[in-house]
Formats: C-alpha cells, sequence, structure tokens
C-alpha cells in the first residue's frame, strides 16, 4: 500500500493539524498516513501538555494509521537533528513512500534547491553562521543569514540574500529545509511533498480565525482559562476534546514547565559549573550565566529564570532546550554530531490502526531497524537511545496526580502496549 509519513507533536492536535493532514493523504494519493512523533518534550524545549500515549490517540482518532515515536535524544533537539532523526527513522521503516510537510511558503522547488546547495555544508557556511553568532545573533537567525547569503551567489536562486534569509526565518520554512537536507544525506528514495500552512503560524500566539489556530495560540488559551477546555472546542477535533476532558479528569494534564520547577532547581542547586557544563546545550559559558542568576530570581519558576536567562543570543526556545537536557540528565557526550549520525538504532511504535496493522506486518518484514512493540524486549544497552526515553516516561510522570499506582505511572513504558485503534 502507498503510504506518506509526517512528523508531528500534537500538543495539542488541532484543526490545523486534520487539514495538514488530509492535505497530505491527497498531494501524495497514499492509502496509509505513518505520523512520527515526538514523545514527552518537545522541540521548542518543552513538556507536552498531554503524554505521548495520550497524543497518539488523538492522531489515530483523526486517522493516522501508524504512530511511532521520535526518540528523546532527537524529539529535543535544534531543526537540523530534529529532522534527520524523523526522516531516518521514515527511512528506516521501508514502507514509507513520500514525506509531507507544512511550510509557509507552500512550494518545493525553491527549498529544494537550497537543500541541494547546503546538505554538503559548503565551505564557509560554518564560519559565515559564526560571525553572525558573533554579532549577537540567534543560532536559528545566524543560520538563515548565513545560508541566505551564501545561497543568494547561486545565480539559480535569484540573488537575494534578504529575501533567501527571510524565508527561512519562518519556522516551517527552516525545517522543511532540514527534511530534505537529511532526505539528501541519507540518499533516500522518499518523494518529498509539501503543503501550505492554512492560516495561523507556527508559533502564533493570538486567534485570527474561526476555527483555526495555532498549538501555541491554544496552550495560552488554556493558561488564560485555568485549564478549561470549553474555549478550545471551536479550533480542535471532538476526539481531542474528549481525550483531554479523560486526560485532566485522571489527573495527567495539562502538564507545563512549572510543573517541574522543584525537581529542575534542585538539579541546578546541586551542581557546580563543570557537572551543569556536561549536559547537551549547556555551551559558551551559560553554566555560568544559570549559576550567577538563581541568587536573583523573584521566584523559584522556571519562567523566572527563563527571563533572567533570556537575550538576544539565548532564545527562550533554546533556554528551554538546555533546561529540559538538565532535567532529563542528558550527557553531552552521548549526543555528539558523531553518535546523532549515526541515525536512531530502533523503531517504538505507539500504536495503529486496523490498516496500520497490516502495514506493521509488512513493516516487520522490510524494516531496517529493530521494531519495538514491548518495551521489556528492548535493550537499553544495545539501544542507548531508548534508555534516555525511558527516563523520559519516568520524570514526565512525577508531575502527575492522584495517581493510584504512581510507581506503575513512571514505568509506563513496560506496562503500556500499543494503541490498538481498530475500528
Amino acid at each position: 500500500m502507498k503510504t506518506v509519513g509526517i512528523v508531528v507533536e500534537y500538543n495539542p492536535l488541532h484543526n490545523g493539524h486534520l487539514y495538514h493532514f488530509q492535505q497530505s493523504k491527497i498531494k501524495s494519493e497514499a492509502d496509509a498516513v505513518v505520523a512520527v512523533m515526538s514523545g514527552h518534550f518537545l522541540q521548542r524545549g518543552e513538556p507536552a501538555i498531554v503524554d505521548k500515549w495520550a497524543r497518539a490517540e488523538m492522531a489515530l482518532a483523526m486517522g493516522v494509521d501508524m504512530v511511532i515515536e521520535l526518540p528523546t535524544a532527537y524529539a529535543v533537539q535544534p531543526a537540523e537533528w530534529f529532522a534527520y532523526g524523523a526522516v531516518s527513522l521514515l527511512d528506516a521503516t521501508g514502507v514509507v513512500d513520500a514525506l509531507c510537510f507544512g511550510s509557509e511558503h507552500g512550494e518545493l522547488s525553491l527549498l529544494q534547491q537550497l537543500a541541494q546547495l547546503l546538505h554538503r555544508e559548503p565551505a564557509g557556511l560554518g564560519d559565515a553562521v559564526r560571525a553572525e553568532l558573533r554579532r549577537g545573533a540567534s543560532y536559528p537567525a545566524a543560520f538563515a543569514a548565513a545560508a541566505g547569503q551564501y545561497a543568494a551567489q547561486a545565480a539559480s536562486l535569484g540573488g537575494d540574500a534578504e529575501a533567501l534569509a527571510a524565508l527561512l526565518k519562518q519556522p516551517n520554512n527552516s525545517l522543511g529545509l532540514h527534511y530534505l537536507i537529511a532526505l539528501l544525506r541519507l540518499q533516500s528514495d522518499i518523494v518529498p511533498l509539501t503543503v501550505a500552512r492554512h492560516v495561523a503560524g507556527y508559533h502564533e500566539q493570538r486567534i485570527t480565525d474561526a476555527q483555526i489556530a495555532s498549538a501555541t495560540a491554544l496552550r495560552r488559551l488554556l493558561t488564560e482559562n485555568n485549564g478549561d477546555l470549553a474555549p478550545l472546542a471551536p479550533f480542535v477535533p471532538s476526539s481531542t476534546l474528549q481525550i483531554l476532558q479523560r486526560e485532566w479528569e485522571a489527573g495527567r494534564g495539562p502538564i507545563t514547565w512549572e510543573n517541574y520547577a522543584a525537581p529542575l532547581f534542585h538539579t541546578l542547586l546541586q551542581q557546580d559549573a563543570a557537572a551543569l557544563a556536561s549536559h547537551h546545550e549547556v555551551t559558551e559559558g551559560l553554566e555560568q550565566r544559570i549559576l550567577q542568576s538563581l541568587p536573583s530570581l523573584p521566584a523559584l519558576t522556571v519562567g523566572d529564570l527563563l527571563d533572567t536567562l533570556k537575550t538576544k543570543r539565548y532564545t527562550r526556545t533554546k533556554l528551554q532546550r538546555t533546561l529540559t537536557h538538565l532535567l532529563l540528565n542528558h550527557p553531552k557526550a552521548e549526543l555528539t554530531p558523531d553518535k546523532l549520525q549515526h541515525g536512531v538504532s530502533y523503531i517504538r511504535v505507539l500504536g495503529f490502526s486496523t490498516r496500520g496493522q497490516a502495514l506493521l506486518k509488512e513493516m516487520k518484514k522490510k524494516a531496517k531497524l529493530p521494531v519495538i512493540t514491548n518495551a521489556p524486549d528492548a535493550s537499553v544497552s544495545e539501544h542507548p537511545y531508548f534508555g534516555f526515553d525511558l527516563r523520559a516516561t519516568a520524570i514526565y510522570a512525577s508531575a502527575y496526580h492522584n495517581q493510584a499506582n504512581p510507581a506503575r505511572a513512571l514505568f509506563r513504558d513496560y506496562y503500556e502496549p500499543p494503541i490498538r485503534y481498530l475500528i
């Protein structure tokens, strides 16, 4: 059967995601959809508002046929490694024919030309990025400016460095470019497609449409209404609303960064600068800035810490990812470019539909990597990043309340089989 892959977070799943799902099937003429989805912690360095199983169920209820977990080691990363991890997973399934991603640009040709230029990391690009960083730019802005300057030198791209940089500063264009670069680096046969984002921007905090709002805007709406789900009703499928309500009632949401303030500050206060610096994404003296900021915080909240640490160079997203790596104890030595370049070493299935069940059978025959449907069968020594996922689940679940069996919640990976959405 023809299968299209999509890369998602669904935090939460909303009508814009439904549009992307529908358009992906139409554009690819696919029979089945495989979603690679971040687990409990997301690309922008935030905990998901509900756990990975609830969000996988949202996807299956919408019509996705199989949900695969993007390992935490790749999920909480800048665009380059997030995209590389997701694409390497889709490629490793052996059953995905196309990848369809959303983009502000909405056209594939220019992004593909940029990917062809940039995928070999051309000489001088790294120096140009570092020069922009020295001027005080954040990494995304530095990459966009440097890549725009480099690409503008190619006659086929029009020579407008500012226009190209502006294009790459848009988050979905940038992520889409990195998907295309990953496909080239992996020499994958997967065919790329793109869908123009419909109405709401990726980080748009305002609601400007009667039915479409970004996940960021919806989370803000939840915060402003003390977790009341009623205001979300126009913007999400009814199945999403029902799942969120169930998770709220079960004490498993809504989860925010402030749920982890105590363990995070415990981590920061018990480690010296050298220990902090041994964690992934703690770079350029950030460990000193963290320690120096603690005595002056208005309150021991994650929000106050982020506000104190934020600079033009250190974006809130970069800082949130850094704090996530500290919270989850991700050693710098385990997440080097050399190790990440090897790609994911396993395929963890979170759920499947009736069609997905047949696809899973086919995938087990064709996959380039072990397929995990039963966590106790997986070896952490063989798959170290799977250990990261287990730890992420335990730390994430520590924020639940009113659990009949807290220990089971912490180690749910060992007990929870893939969701079978067989209707």
